[in-house]
């Protein structure tokens, strides 16, 4: 019997697309061991790299032995910096994007220049790689066959009750992000409004030295998280209303 060919890539080229492309690089969310080849290849590639913070970007190619000019991009200056980083790309030039952690433009920059280069149609490749949304979906324990990710709430209590409010009866599991200077306020509120009964995961600095995760009810969760360390960013599950572990 003639063996059939896989359809996967065994190589580390990547695909020719000519001059002048966007590349939407994923890098780790912790542990600088979880960048893949692929993007380490990118990296070096790229005659630009735009990132959310210049400074972290570096360390990460100091770790990487790789020297690439770098400017920022972020929430306050991303609308401006669009249409400059086209205008490149039209030129031939390969830019890269890279948050300080995880996927760009997953509630970091990166949408405001993605949206410009498909309104000239010039080449957006995504890099796949690190994600928190999916590092805590897929160790929660809650059901992820489907699911809301709404990155961070409004820092207002009001918007936050809303919030909750709107998705009390959300058939599937709910994904969102956290400060530490909000984490406190935000299961409060959670509480408040879905009960302490509603089934939750919280996540702390995933793929780090101090990695936690603490599943069962709102009330139980809120108690954990509140007798260890606050530092970090955290990424909470909510479940539908009903389900339990």
């Amino acid at each position: 019997m003639q063996k059939r060919k896989s359809s996967l890539r065994t190589d580390n080229r990547d695909q020719q697309i000519g001059p002048g492309c966007l590349y939407l690089v994923a890098t780790p969310i912790g542990n600088l061991g979880d960048i893949t080849e692929r993007a380490r290849e990118i990296l070096a590639r790229c005659h630009l790299l735009a990132c959310e913070d210049t400074r972290k970007t570096r360390r990460l190619l100091s770790y990487l032995g790789i020297s690439a000019r770098t400017i920022a991009l972020h929430n306050y200056n991303e609308e401006s910096e669009a249409s400059k980083i086209a205008d490149l790309i039209e030129k031939g030039k390969t830019i890269g994007i890279v948050s300080d952690a995880g996927t760009p433009a997953i509630s970091d920059p990166g949408f405001r220049v993605v949206r410009e280069c498909r309104r000239r149609n010039l080449p957006v490749i995504p890099i796949p790689g690190p994600s928190a949304v999916m590092a805590a979906l897929c160790a929660s324990g809650l059901p992820s066959d489907g699911f809301l990710f709404a990155g961070f709430l409004p820092p207002k209590k009001s918007a936050r009750i809303r919030f909750f409010e709107r998705h009390r009866d959300f058939d599937y599991t709910l994904v969102l992000f956290e400060s530490t200077h909000r984490i406190t306020k935000f299961l409060e509120d959670l509480i408040e409004i879905l009960g302490p009964e509603r089934t939750i995961c919280v996540a702390r600095e995933m793929t780090k030295i101090h990695e936690s995760f603490h599943t069962g009810t709102a009330i139980e969760v809120q108690s954990k998280v509140l007798s260890g360390s606050l530092k970090g960013e955290f990424v909470v599950l909510i479940a539908k209303s009903g389900f339990c572990l």
